[in-house]
């Protein structure tokens, strides 16, 4: 399959350093391989990588990005480019074409914060509302990555790292890598 990265949209660092985290931390989990951040706070870069060197993978952060340079530059490369709002087409009407796209070119997936730019909706190539009522933009972000995908993300391996989680169905069990 071909490449996910996320681009979140807006982040007020006092506010928003948690749920950008958490944006990140779902999109590393859920098969994306990297997030650019329109704000400068390497704060949100850092948490996330510090869960890479912890669990593994190659998910990567970049910070301080222009979103209207990102995404010209995203779609140049032929690249297609996905908002996730609550106004846009509900996901299950364009899924099937976003997987057909997905098999041949990757996927830039647009998650806002605050206010979102009103060229935004001009920019991308899909506006997709997962539901079209306030939700969280980590929940959607979850969804649509999944539907996308189909649940294969489950079946992805997270090279390196220094912990593992085993299975369980009663209790924790985390082990150190050898």
């Amino acid at each position: 399959m071909s490449e996910i990265v996320v681009l979140r949209l807006g982040h007020r660092p006092e506010r928003d350093a948690r749920v950008t985290t958490h944006v990140g931390l779902t999109a590393r989990a859920l098969g994306a391989s990297g997030m650019l951040l329109t704000s400068g706070d390497k704060s949100v870069a850092e948490s996330i990588e510090g869960v890479v060197k912890s669990w593994g993978g190659d998910f990567w952060v970049k910070t301080g990005v222009s979103y209207r340079s990102a995404i010209k530059k995203w779609k140049e490369a032929g690249g297609v480019v996905v908002h996730l709002t609550m106004y846009g087409i509900n996901m299950p009407e364009r899924i099937g074409r976003l997987r057909e796209e997905y098999r041949v070119k990757d996927i830039m997936v647009v998650v806002g914060a605050e206010k979102v730019p009103g060229d935004v909706y001009g920019l991308a190539d899909y506006n997709i509302a997962v539901g079209n009522q306030p939700h969280s933009e980590i929940a959607a972000l979850a969804l649509f990555l999944d539907w996308l995908q189909e649940g294969k993300e489950f079946e992805r391996a997270f090279e390196g790292g220094e912990l593992m989680i085993m299975p369980s169905e009663h209790g924790k069990n985390v082990v150190r890598k050898q």
